[in-house]
């Protein structure tokens, strides 16, 4: 069999087509791809003035669009007629359907926004302008460019909510016609698609448009085994035929005889979320039973517990398989009762139970505000929804300014599963599945997140990495001095916190690498007989002198020069020496020797200078100070700096053999440094420890430890079998030199213990 042949027999006919052909067939099957007539047949909800406005809009579209074709080769027109039909059906005002048909004329056909202002007002230029990308030529990649567009368009989005549902049934409308593209552009776009837009559409309620996008970009992802699926669920769907109409068939009956009035529709799992499901769970075709379900709609909302009473008395209900998502509606607004039963056959089959309202809100989200307006004006309540809805990207946003980091956010956060935990107010939060307390410390506000420090779930302490679980109830504590701390990074789920860690963990930095830049450069200033100039705004001479100097250095202030000198990205004694010639240049006198003295002295009293002229170390540096993880210093140790390019200051011992390594290729960035006569905290030390197997070794050498008033941050016991020996390796906090030998020589007199010694790299 050919490849052709083999390849007609799996996949559905339409995916065989060539590009053009399809696209073409698909735009004629389609009325929303139409002239305007079939626009206007739509659109029976907008008064005579409205069709007016829509029309000139349309007229406006197809004049700036004249000549343009879509790669299928049909006019462009029929492309914004399209996105305008789609807004339609959503029965969305008259600025959103004059955006749909006018999205793409600033970006395509250089129409500028004060011209649509002009002619259409400045609502309409609003969205319009939301709409359209940025220009790439701004932009080094493509990444940064689409980050660029995306965060532009969710600012417009945080003013309008319309911004998006525009923006979403413009790109169904591509999907839909996708196949003329190119292959990689397809795959682009199709990725794109699934990763941003689909959730997005969920996050919103648009549960319609979210299956129908992901089903599309599904298609041209993995074509060979959406057709494999496609073709397994139609012999599915004639197999378990019976099985459907039976239960339906009795359902009916059941809901007759209780004298309750419902309307019950079937379902089918799409293809997406059948492969999706089999992915994650493992498992083969065969063993997905719940493809097919059923949506029972009920006049009232009581009649919704009713209609479950009626199901639970007709099948056994799967325990642990019922979901109260009215009593508790998801964060996009859904709301449903869902039940899984067991079908006469012994297959399991799921129902969900809402009212017609509810089911609105199921399939259109924001959208049925606009589609089902009450007289309160339910334009303002979908604004409002939508803001709540995106308000953490809104945030992300706000603290990201780093392309690839910002679509990285934001991918994560738009993660649809959620599990809902509550406050101990009893306010309803939703966070992702796998969140931790952290995560909800910063869903509740940035400021309880940075200075979060324990947490308990349900009454009782946790740590901080917990997996919430549905219905937990957490409760924060804060301390006024705690800050985030960076190894929350690895195990927060959430957009929002990711950024707000990342973002107050860069301010942090950048003020401690300035305060050290500032430090390393009055250094190195005194080492030229030079105090360092005035950085008072007021001062004339002083700011003139320092603009020369950042001018020279390629910096855009003084603030961000120290920042540089701080990482290592600029040498103070360079720096100083410019300095210095830029003072003399201007007849600048040195100071005497006195002066520079007291000042020497005094400045160490505002944390300028270090004592003796060195930087000294005492455990209160933040990330621009790092101890070597290779050699571990303690004080009592001799220590030098390294200031590594972009990295900041990190100390070693004087005979760590990569910092030997470090200085032989790299000199000049070695400052000297100094130990605190009075360090604010212990120190890590890493001690092995090898023992004699048997019961209760681990024990005594942890009371040793103990008696020495000595914390275990680790223990690592290595991948070895047990033998007649085994070697602790052990992480200990010590306050020093002195500290350390001290627990040495206890640990040398506890029982089983062959030999001790301090770990260096």
């Amino acid at each position: 069999m050919g490849i052709r042949s083999f390849a007609a027999e799996l996949l559905p006919s339409a995916l065989l087509q060539p590009g053009r052909d399809r696209a073409a067939a698909a735009a004629a099957q389609r009325p929303e791809a139409n002239d305007f007539a079939g626009l206007a047949a739509r659109l029976g909800y907008l008064s005579k003035p409205e069709l007016k406005l829509v029309r000139e809009a349309y007229k406006f579209a197809d004049e700036a669009h004249l000549g343009q074709f879509r790669a299928s080769g049909l006019p462009y027109i029929t492309h914004p007629t399209a996105v305008a039909g789609l807004v339609a059906d959503w029965k969305l005002d008259v600025q959103a359907v004059m955006a749909a048909l006018m999205h793409d004329t600033i970006e395509d056909r250089g129409v500028t926004k004060a011209q649509l202002i002009e002619r259409f007002g400045a609502p309409t230029a609003e969205l319009v302008d939301g709409l359209t990308k940025l220009d790439k030529l701004h932009f080094s990649t493509r990444e940064e460019s689409q980050a660029e567009s995306f965060r532009k368009m969710l600012l417009a989005m945080a003013r309008d909510v319309r911004v998006i549902l525009v923006k979403l049934a413009d790109r169904l409308h591509n999907m839909r016609t996708l196949s003329a593209m190119a292959p990689d552009k397809r795959s682009r776009i199709a990725r794109e698609t699934i990763d941003i837009y689909a959730p997005i559409a969920h996050r919103l309620g648009l549960n319609q448009i979210y299956r129908e996008l992901q089903e599309l970009s599904f298609a041209q992802l993995y074509p060979w085994r959406y057709g494999a699926l496609s073709k397994a669920l139609a012999r599915a769907r004639g197999t378990r035929r019976d099985i459907v109409e039976r239960v339906q068939k009795d359902v009916e009956h059941a809901f007759a005889a209780a004298r309750l009035k419902v309307q019950v529709h079937g379902r089918e799992k799409t293809v997406y979320s059948i492969f999706r499901k089999m992915r994650e769970k493992h498992l083969p075709f065969a063993n997905v039973t719940d493809l097919f379900g059923f949506r029972i709609v009920v006049p009232q909302l009581q009649d919704c517990y009713l209609a479950l009473g009626v199901l639970h008395q007709l099948y056994k209900p799967v325990p642990g398989r019922f979901k109260d998502y009215i009593a508790i509606p998801k964060a996009n607004g859904y709301q449903s009762l869902h039940t899984t039963v067991v079908s006469p056959l012994g297959t399991a089959v799921e129902f969900q139970i809402r009212t017609e309202p509810m089911h609105a809100v199921a399939e259109a989200g924001i959208a049925a505000h606009w589609m089902y307006k009450s007289k309160s004006g339910t334009k303002h309540d979908a604004q409002r929804l939508g803001a709540t809805v995106l308000k953490s990207l809104i945030d992300i946003q706000d603290d990201t300014r780093d392309a690839a980091e910002f679509l990285e956010h934001v991918k994560i956060d738009l993660y649809p599963d959620a599990v809902y935990v509550f406050t101990p107010k009893s306010q309803i939060l939703s966070l992702p599945r796998g969140a931790t307390p952290v995560d909800f410390a910063y869903a509740i506000h940035s400021d309880v997140g940075d200075r979060c420090v324990a947490a308990s779930v349900n009454g009782e302490a946790v740590a901080l990495r917990t997996e919430l679980k549905s219905g937990d109830v957490v409760e924060i504590t804060t301390a006024p001095g705690a800050r985030p701390n960076p190894g929350w990074l690895n195990f927060v789920r959430t957009g929002r916190a990711r950024s707000k860690i990342r973002h107050h963990l860069k301010t942090m930095e950048q003020e401690e690498s300035r305060a050290l830049g500032e430090r390393l450069l009055a250094q190195s200033l005194r080492a030229e007989g030079l105090l360092l100039p005035s950085s008072d705004p007021t001062d004339d001479a002083a700011t003139a002198l320092w603009q020369l100097l950042t001018r020279w250095s390629g910096n855009r202030s003084r603030a961000e020069l120290m920042v540089d000198i701080g990482v290592g990205r600029k040498i103070a004694s360079i720096v100083a020496k410019r300095l210095a010639h830029l003072m003399a240049e201007r007849g600048d006198k040195r100071p005497d020797a006195v002066t520079l003295s007291l000042r020497h002295f005094g400045a160490a009293e505002e944390d300028l200078a270090p004592q003796q002229g060195l930087v000294t170390i005492d455990g209160s540096e933040g990330a621009s100070i790092q101890l070597a993880n290779c050699c571990h210093p303690i004080p009592g140790d001799d220590i030098v700096g390294y200031l590594g390019r972009g990295e900041g200051l990190t100390i070693h011992t004087a005979e760590c053999a990569v910092g030997k390594r470090l200085y032989e290729r790299d000199s000049e960035r070695w400052l000297p440094v100094e130990w605190s006569e009075q360090p604010v905290r212990p120190f890590d030390a890493e001690v092995s420890v090898l023992v004699t197997n048997g019961k209760g070794v681990l024990a005594r050498v942890a009371a040793a430890v103990s008696a020495t008033e000595t914390d275990i941050t680790h223990i690592d016991m290595g991948p070895e079998r047990a033998s007649e020996t085994t070697e602790l390796k052990l992480s200990l906090a010590v306050r020093d030199r002195q500290h350390l030998a001290d627990v040495i020589r206890t640990l040398r007199r506890a029982p089983s213990v062959v030999r001790v010694a301090r770990v260096k790299g």
